[in-house]
Order: structure tokens, then C-alpha cells, then sequence
């Protein structure tokens, strides 16, 4: 797990303290119609407030690695994104390219189809075909387990497969398949890994009342496109533009 994000790391998570909560953060930016200018002004917002990632499509990793670099901000994307239908092997190519492009945190949708069909071999065989991509260049690999789409028994499933596989967080969603985080699954999530890896929130996280809910159940790890209004909410300064 990242050093930012060890269970035990929650409860040094000070949430009256803007910089503590930064350091939680992954700014996301995954929209289809994001461009470069874009993707440049989020990097140097994240270098200014200390986010943990800034999480691009992949045909950005390169120029937000490349500004990010010496930051102490990670360059992060993801794999199988956003359905998680992809065969283990594009998958694992994709990882590797990432990787090799600058990439240092992956953030993998599961195949819930195969979940959904009890294949639990295969979910954890994908799993962890890119955990070993990812533990090999020395990067994070967070599994994406879409939580809207999962029953209680699946969500419990989901994430015993995931530790299994090797994975350092499970994550709740990706925000596109008709629901987002919510405080119940990340406690959830919690419940199920305890110390066995970290647990990301993501998805509807616009507020500073949103990531401090899912902090308080368990999240280590919050991915929102709103994380500079996170922060600034909590008294962290305007970002000089």
C-alpha cells in the first residue's frame, strides 16, 4: 500500500487540517472531451495543494508525468476503463504501456460480468495478471469494483478476490455506470479488508461534507474532479492561475 494510505494511516488523516486531506486525494480529470491545456492547469494544481495522484485518460500520461515529475505527485490512469470487459491480456499490455509512458498508480475496472457469472477463478486470476504488471515497475494497482452494479454478497466477493489478487485498494466505482460511492459500501469495503489493503472512494465526491463522510467509514483514498474546491473548503489558499 502507498505510504500515504496505510490503514493505519486513517487515523492520522486530520480533517480539520486542509494539507492532511490533500494528501488523500486523487484529482481526477476523465472526461472524453479533456484536453491537454486542461490536463496541464490540473498538474499544477495538484503540485500546488500536494494531491496523492492526478488520474488521466491514458493519451495524457505522458505530459502529466512529465509535469509532475519531482513533484511528489503521482501520474496515475486507468485500465480496462470503464466497463472492465477486456481480456486479462489487453489488460495487462495496457498496465505495461502505462507504466512504461510514466503511469505510477493503476486503477483497474474488474471484469463484474465474470463476477456476476460466479467465475471467481477468472476474477482473480484478471486481477491479479495486472498486480504483477503493476508490483513489477514498482506501482499502486487499486481494483475498481463498481458497486452500484454488485449485490451485498458480490460487494463482499469482490473485495476477498481482490485482496486475494494481490491489489493494494479496492475502489467503489468509476462514476459512469449509474451510481457512485456511497458511506455504507466503503464501510462495507472496510469491513472486508481491514488492514489487507486500502479502500478508495470515488464517484459523486464533489463536496468537503462528501469526503469527510467517506472518511469517517473507511476510505484512505478519495478520487473526485472537485479536489482543489475539497481543499479550499477546509481554508487551503486560491490556486494562483
Amino acid at each position: 500500500m502507498s505510504t500515504l494510505t496505510t490503514v493505519s494511516g486513517r487515523s492520522e488523516i486530520n480533517t480539520r487540517e486542509w494539507r492532511s486531506v490533500a494528501r488523500c486525494l486523487d484529482s481526477t480529470l476523465l472526461r472524453p472531451e479533456s484536453t491537454g491545456d486542461q490536463v496541464a492547469g490540473l498538474c499544477r494544481e495538484a503540485a500546488h495543494y500536494g494531491f496523492a495522484t492526478v488520474f488521466v485518460h491514458p493519451g495524457y500520461v505522458p505530459l502529466a508525468a512529465s509535469l509532475l515529475q519531482g513533484t511528489g505527485v503521482r501520474a496515475g490512469a486507468p485500465v480496462g476503463f470503464p466497463m472492465g470487459a477486456s481480456t486479462t491480456s489487453v489488460k495487462r499490455y495496457e498496465a505495461a504501456e502505462l507504466l512504461r509512458l510514466g503511469a505510477q498508480e493503476l486503477d483497474m475496472v474488474m471484469n463484474v460480468g465474470a463476477l456476476k457469472s460466479r467465475d471467481r477463478q477468472r476474477v482473480e486470476l484478471d486481477i491479479r495478471g495486472v498486480v504483477e504488471i503493476a508490483h513489477d515497475a514498482g506501482a499502486l494497482l487499486k481494483v475498481i469494483l463498481e458497486t452500484c452494479l454488485l449485490t451485498l454478497d458480490e460487494k463482499i466477493v469482490a473485495c476477498e478476490l481482490a485482496v486475494a489478487g494481490g491489489a493494494d485498494f479496492v475502489k467503489t466505482s468509476t462514476g459512469l455506470a449509474g451510481g457512485g460511492a456511497t458511506a455504507e459500501d466503503v464501510a462495507l469495503m472496510r469491513g472486508v479488508v481491514g488492514e489487507r489493503c486500502g479502500v478508495k472512494a470515488a464517484g459523486g465526491i464533489r463536496t468537503l461534507a462528501d469526503a469527510l463522510a467517506m472518511i469517517e467509514a473507511g476510505a484512505n483514498r478519495l478520487g473526485t474532479s472537485t479536489a482543489a474546491q475539497i481543499v479550499r473548503e477546509l481554508g487551503a489558499p486560491e490556486f494562483p492561475r
